[in-house]
């Protein structure tokens, strides 16, 4: 008889009743070349909430239910963002994990090249982390010996932080340039301010007010309140030659509003869509200044080795805003939704 397990499976699109716990889940068999994990913590992000409510639409049909990539298989074990300990090898995959500390990498790789782009993503087009158990591809399960990050802080990284390393290094943020961070207070956003600060770019970051004091503190330079009266006056006074690059998170009204500050040949790259993912916006304000609009969808395996070794040495420490057992799924993805945090929530089976 298969070794059972509990899980939080996805059966179909919709609200949260369709997210269900269950304690009667076989464990995973690590398959050729794979390792089985032992979850010890998960992170919730956009990508469940929106896998789960079919929010991501088709090519031509924006309000057709769909998952990251198109029509979900269910049942689906969701969670994208997992840490843990490699319990067993599959035939082929190196023995010598066994026991390991890692950081699994939940890209699904269109092929094998060191750039090339997620087609998928565990959690949605495979199963994923919000159970004790999750199989995965040997070189997906990152060895996190002596990281001085916890296994909360590890599992915060890879969605967030992987996606906001893509958004940089496809944006090519260079040292001493100002950036403006959209969504700041956010798993991405923080990312984005923590690592673009990092890199010695100055952060302009847009949040709420309640937020502000704890963006400031992960590194942004200044902080603007979302619901500023004019906040294209305000960036505009913080940048009054413009802004040379801009890191997206939501989307929505703000790109009709602030592309006209983006510099000459300013970079203005997208990774979200929680204000609103169909915009206006003018065409000529574009193309007469040489802008660049760029869409980043997380990242490759380049962008995940690199975050990889920051973890492994604690350059950077995620902010955990919320814990909850892998029983109380429910309870985090609300906490997620109602985005009145900074940071990451995470799920501990």
């Amino acid at each position: 008889m298969d070794e059972l397990m509990t899980a939080a499976v996805l059966v179909g699109h919709g609200e949260p009743d369709v997210l269900r716990v269950r304690h009667d889940v076989p464990v995973p068999r690590p398959g050729s070349g794979e390792v089985l994990v032992r979850v010890s913590a998960a992170a919730v992000n956009n990508t469940d909430i929106w896998t789960r409510k079919g929010a991501y639409g088709l090519p031509g049909r924006p309000d057709a239910r769909a998952g990251w990539r198109g029509p979900i298989a269910f049942p689906r074990i969701q969670g994208g963002d997992i840490a843990g300990t490699v319990a067993a090898a599959g035939p082929g995959a190196p023995g010598d994990l066994v026991g390991r500390r890692v950081l699994v990498d939940p890209a699904l790789y269109r092929d094998e090249g060191a750039q090339a782009p997620p087609v998928g993503l565990l959690g949605s087009e495979a199963d994923g982390g919000f159970a004790q158990y999750v199989a995965v591809r040997a070189d997906r399960a990152h060895d996190m010996t002596g990281s001085p990050l916890s296994d909360e802080e590890l599992a915060c990284l890879p969605v967030a932080y992987g996606t906001a390393m893509g958004m940089l290094e496809r944006v090519g943020l260079r040292d001493g340039e100002t950036v403006l961070v959209t969504g700041a207070s956010g798993g991405v956003g923080l990312a984005l301010v923590q690592l673009a600060a990092a890199r010695g770019a100055a952060v302009v970051a847009v949040t709420g007010r309640a937020r502000a004091a704890e963006v400031a503190a992960a590194g942004a330079a200044h902080v603007v309140a979302r619901d500023e009266d004019d906040l294209a006056a305000r960036v505009r006074s913080l940048c009054p030659a413009g802004l040379p690059v801009v890191a997206d998170v939501a989307g929505g009204p703000l790109l009709e509003r602030l592309l006209p500050l983006l510099a000459d040949d300013g970079r203005w790259v997208i990774a979200g869509a929680v204000a609103g993912p169909v915009v206006p916006f003018d065409l000529r304000r574009l193309y007469l200044h040489n802008r660049r609009l760029i869409g980043s969808s997380m990242h490759t395996r380049e962008h995940f080795a690199e975050l990889v070794r920051i973890a492994r040495a604690g350059l950077v420490r995620p902010r955990i805003a919320g814990r909850h057992p892998l029983t109380g799924i429910d309870r985090a993805q609300r906490q997620f939704a109602e985005g009145r945090y900074t940071g990451k929530i995470v799920v501990r089976p």
